[in-house]
């Protein structure tokens, strides 16, 4: 069941003209009474696209948890959801309609037993691309061409984008801590960097310097001395000047044209050309998502991601327009869930009126509006307290706070991957410039879970040293521990030390 069949099940057809209705007219005063330019905004009514239809939520009448459970799952990476396209590709491929988990498992069998034959092969079937071993990994002179191509202007935002994650990543490195006791006890909390990570990078749909920058310099910054990027062979992944120009220019000199599963595969296992790595980061689509999750275990990885996900919370004092921007950017991603909170019905309807006029604009119109329509909410709630409960059970990626003395709401909802905070704050200055990463966990895991950064390149351990004095000071009680365990060998490797 959809998310809005959830939320409309078993009401009368009068009941769900309620969770649809158009927007209200002449609401405009409430955000900004002093404006009669955003007055007339809202007013007006734009015929440029079909009205949209988004799940409505009114929480003083609807099934909240039903409606919310139904998105939830939606957006899972569960690996029973897969394209017409998707499907007739698994046909061509395998020869039988296998389940996308399916599909990985065997990708990643494959390429754990027959090696760089089967990445290959996999590439050539499953992203067309002729790639053999010499090509495979991109050249120096290729790393050198892109960057000398580059938009100089492009090249200097990586940079000033660089400066800002490192400053912010670097000042909350983990240091080493020390604990000592009379009688030479010397307790030590050390961390070193991981040896070797491999970074996703997606290129099907669009070109993500950013998530270079944002993957590879916290590592940087933790120390990491070998960094090994994979992205799909096509003009938007391992092909893309602007990606390898950003490799070149923060110092990643391993980039492999690779993408799926069989690049996950690849960086875990090992194969003739790529050396295995300790952990893998970095998004993907669902193939990619479920073979971290097979692949765990044998590396670390970072999380197992679904689409992006913003929760809106608004007041009387919000703009709509800023508003309705924020949840397209996340819809454009497509799928992305866009979900407004709000107590102002009024700010709830002219931000749907300004979410039809702008999406209209949008380079990509029609997937935004698929987007917003299958995974997007307007949610009307009772007061802040309802809002800052039902933000916590969402536990979003991304949460924008875009309401009046934000910091005092801030402080009562503890689940959000990462937290933007007043009008002039959109989630986009998170995702390319603030210094914090824009890995962030997704679909509910924000209540356990964090965002990338360079501590999760650092790999902890313990270093404890007592002098004889100090063993003899506590020998009692180990001995203790040991008898009441039954663990004479335990006891023993202290007595020996007694005599």
């Amino acid at each position: 069941m959809g998310f809005r069949e959830a939320v409309a099940v078993n009401k009368m057809s009068a009941e769900a003209s309620l969770l649809f209705r158009p927007p209200r007219r002449a609401v405009g005063a409430r955000w900004d009474p002093r404006s009669s330019k955003n007055l007339t905004r809202i007013n007006r009514r734009t015929p440029l696209i079909s009205e949209l239809n988004i799940t409505r939520i009114d929480t003083r009448q609807d099934d909240l948890g039903a409606a919310l459970a139904a998105l939830r799952a939606k957006l899972s990476p569960r690996g029973d959801v897969v394209s017409e396209r998707g499907r007739q590709l698994t046909l061509d491929v395998f020869g039988a309609p296998l389940s996308p988990q399916q599909v990985v498992s065997r990708i990643c069998a494959d390429v754990q037993n027959e090696g760089l034959d089967a990445v290959l092969r996999y590439t050539q079937q499953l992203d067309g691309a002729d790639v053999t071993a010499p090509t495979l990994r991109v050249s120096q002179q290729e790393m050198a061409d892109a960057h000398a191509a580059a938009d100089p202007q492009f090249l200097a935002t990586v940079r000033r984008i660089r400066d800002n994650i490192l400053e912010f990543q670097t000042a909350i490195l983990h240091q080493d801590h020390v604990v000592t006791r009379p009688a030479g006890v010397t307790l030590t909390q050390r961390y070193v960097p991981l040896r070797r990570i491999g970074i996703c990078v997606p290129g099907g749909a669009a070109a993500y310097p950013s998530t270079v920058l944002m993957t590879a310099v916290p590592a940087k910054a933790a120390g990491v001395r070998e960094i090994a990027v994979v992205a799909p062979p096509t003009p938007f992944g391992a092909n893309n000047t602007d990606v390898l120009a950003t490799c070149h220019e923060v110092g990643v000199d391993e980039v492999y044209r690779v993408g799926g599963a069989q690049a996950i595969a690849s960086l875990a296992y090992g194969v003739d050309g790529i050396a295995p790595v300790d952990k893998i980061v970095g998004p993907g689509n669902l193939f990619v998502a479920l073979a971290k999750r097979h692949v765990y275990g044998e590396v670390d990885i970072d999380s197992i991601a679904g689409p992006s996900e913003v929760v809106v919370i608004a007041d009387d004092t919000t703009r709509p327009d800023f508003t309705a921007a924020d949840l397209l950017a996340q819809a454009e991603h497509a799928p992305g869930a866009s979900i407004l909170v709000t107590w102002s019905e009024q700010v709830l309807d002219a931000t749907l009126a300004e979410l039809n006029r702008q999406v209209a604009t949008l380079s990509r119109s029609a997937l935004t509006v698929q987007s917003l329509q299958d995974f997007g909410a307007l949610i009307l709630v009772r007061d802040q307290q309802e809002a800052c409960e039902i933000t916590d059970l969402i536990a979003p990626e991304h949460l924008h706070i875009a309401t009046d003395h934000a910091r005092q709401l801030v402080a009562k909802i503890r689940n959000a991957g990462a937290t933007f905070l007043g009008n002039h704050t959109p989630v986009a200055l998170g995702d390319y410039v603030a210094g914090p990463s824009h890995v962030l966990p997704t679909g509910g895991t924000a209540r356990w879970a964090a965002g990338l950064t360079a501590n999760d390149f650092l790999r902890s351990g313990s270093v404890i040293e007592y002098s004889p004095a100090a063993l003899r000071e506590v020998a009692a009680d180990v001995q203790m521990m040991a008898d009441k365990e039954g663990l004479s060998a335990h006891r023993g490797s202290v007595d020996i030390r007694l005599e």
